[in-house]
């Protein structure tokens, strides 16, 4: 058991987020035990459930920081092309989920009909496309249908990286471009449909 200590309440959850996030990212879902946070934070159960009063809480938590995070390392530049954005963006969500292959697995699968968990997932993907759509020229488009076929996409794009993290069956250079194959598929048509 880790030695006991004082900490100021802020950093006691910093604490328990980062020691979650560990293990979360490294094991199925079921198998993180809050028994075993508490201990590698050398606090009692009892204390630890003061801070979160579940383990889908202390999941919840740590996933929200993790699309936080997320959200910041796809920053949008509007001087850059969006193509040039949305790869970069793309690569750092891959990165992610590499990392942390059992948080997303978790967050996707196994607690997929987990509200907290799926508004978290609605609103960092609502985030993205608001950043998307104000930065880029979408030229042909109806906001509308920008709009909605970015969603889509998005979507598309958690699902499929999801299911390549789950069985690898493809290389992650072949995901990259059916993700960004099917964003330039779904703008062309789209633009291609309202000019005819």
């Amino acid at each position: 058991m880790g030695a006991r200590r004082r900490l100021p309440p802020d950093q006691r959850r910093g604490e328990l987020l980062e020691i979650g996030a560990h293990l979360f990212a490294t094991r199925p879902y079921d198998d993180v035990l809050m028994e075993e946070v508490a201990e590698l934070a050398g606090i009692s159960r009892a204390n630890l459930y003061r801070y979160f009063a579940s383990k889908r809480d202390l999941f919840a938590a740590i996933y929200r920081r993790a699309a936080d995070e997320l959200l910041d390392a796809a920053k949008v530049d509007p001087a850059r092309p969006l193509a040039e954005q949305v790869s970069a963006g793309l690569d750092a969500h891959i990165d992610y989920f590499v990392a942390n292959r059992q948080t997303v697995l978790a967050a996707n699968r196994t607690l997929s009909g987990d509200p907290v968990i799926q508004a978290i997932i609605a609103d960092e993907l609502g985030q993205l496309r608001q950043r998307i759509l104000n930065s880029a020229e979408l030229d042909g488009l109806s906001h509308e249908v920008a709009s909605a076929a970015l969603h889509a996409w998005l979507v598309f794009v958690r699902a499929i990286c999801v299911e390549w993290l789950a069985n690898e069956a493809f290389s992650r250079a072949e995901l990259r471009e059916v993700c960004l194959g099917a964003l330039q598929g779904a703008l062309s048509s789209a633009a291609a449909a309202r000019r005819g």
